[in-house]
């Protein structure tokens, strides 16, 4: 299985099944002499698994984690870091009873075929959106150089669910409210539509899908290795790796395609000897490089498919049409545990970015 590698000079290796013995990685990258502990690490995983009964899987991990290389006395040597956490809460008894039946949504099917059934099923096992912790892991040390050394700070937030969405939120609002509320939504009263709505697919045996918001304050102007490396390009790789991701856009996105090019065009102006747009239709990027101005995006995830509901499926050994109706512990929405995951792989690529611009040397 080829594809776990991420990244040009800031590059990780993710690793791990859904009810294998860890999830991890390793970062091969990491400029020398910053400041790390697993305290750093723990912080953003905390983030990844919000245990909230009514609305999330009852599978609770402690996801703690350990570092095993690449830092000593306190500070990164530049050498590979390599972090792990321990699947501890599975229980693989519902998909043993399932093995043959693919579950519609799920790869359960194209995977098999392609690793002709070798591939590890339970919880999804590659598949799984477990395996984003290992996103969380490298991303928090990504956080920590962007913040610390250049002043760049990424805000992700739970921007709809179903058909539930926000309004305009300044970045204050975003900042202080994002992680009030088990929907990491700003809004109060949105989150908290947010929530009964998600209580009530669940009870319907159903899930909902929705929208994680993000926005990038403080990037310097033409990040970005255009044609195939673009910053949107880079993205948009990180972000279609997320498990359940199905569209992404930046700026205004979709909506571009029905405006004049008088009403996208972002026009420049002077302020305080600063070059800015008066508006950001483009999101912060032009010809795949970033303009100086906030970057922001939207990234688009399916309803969950592990749902109760009765649903039509093949026993792929018996080769005839069944009706299979799932058990097992299973969010009815992941748009608020994707929340991090996001912003992780943001600053992943951002970092990586930096790195290859010269922005950010081999040593902090």
């Amino acid at each position: 299985m080829t594809g776990n590698i991420f990244g040009d000079r800031f590059k990780i290796l993710s690793f791990g099944e859904s009810h294998g013995k860890v999830v991890g990685v390793v970062i091969d990258g990491c400029p020398a002499g910053l400041k790390l502990n697993e305290k750093d690490i723990q912080k953003e995983l905390d983030l990844r698994k919000p245990f909230y009964p009514e609305i999330t899987t009852t599978r609770f991990e402690k996801d703690k984690v350990e570092i095993l290389s690449g830092v000593f006395r306190g500070y990164t040597t530049g050498a590979p870091i390599a972090m792990i956490i321990k699947n501890r809460k599975m229980d693989s008894r519902p998909y043993m009873e399932i093995k043959d039946l693919p579950r519609p949504g799920h790869a359960d099917y194209p995977a098999r075929v392609k690793y002709r059934g070798y591939n590890d099923y339970r919880g999804g096992g590659r598949f799984s959106g477990r395996i984003t912790a290992s996103f969380v892991m490298a991303g928090a040390i990504a956080k920590k150089i962007l913040k610390e050394e250049l002043g760049i700070e990424t805000l992700t937030y739970t921007y709809q669910v179903g058909k539930i969405r926000v309004k305009k939120l300044s970045r204050e609002e975003i900042s202080e409210k994002r992680y009030s509320n088990p929907v990491r939504c700003p809004e109060s009263e949105t989150a908290e539509k947010m929530k009964r709505a998600i209580i009530e697919a669940k009870k319907e045996g159903d899930s909902l899908g929705g929208v994680v918001a993000g926005i990038v304050y403080g990037l310097p102007v033409g990040l970005g290795e255009p044609v195939f490396q673009s910053l949107e390009s880079e993205l948009s790789k990180g972000f279609f790796s997320i498990p359940a991701v199905k569209a992404v856009e930046f700026g205004a996105g979709f909506k571009v395609s029905e405006m004049k090019g008088s009403e996208n065009n972002d026009q420049y102006v002077l302020r305080k000897g600063k070059i800015v747009t008066l508006t950001n239709n483009a999101g912060g990027v032009l010809g795949g490089l970033s303009t100086g101005m906030p970057l922001t995006f939207k990234v688009f995830f399916k309803p969950t498919p592990s749902i109760s509901k009765p649903q039509n499926t093949v026993n792929l050994k018996e080769m005839k049409e069944e009706i299979m109706v799932l058990r097992g512990r299973h969010d009815p929405c992941i748009v608020p545990r994707a929340v991090p995951v996001v912003e992780s792989i943001t600053n992943l690529v951002i970092v990586d970015n930096c790195l290859k611009a010269g922005v950010l040397k081999n040593v902090l």
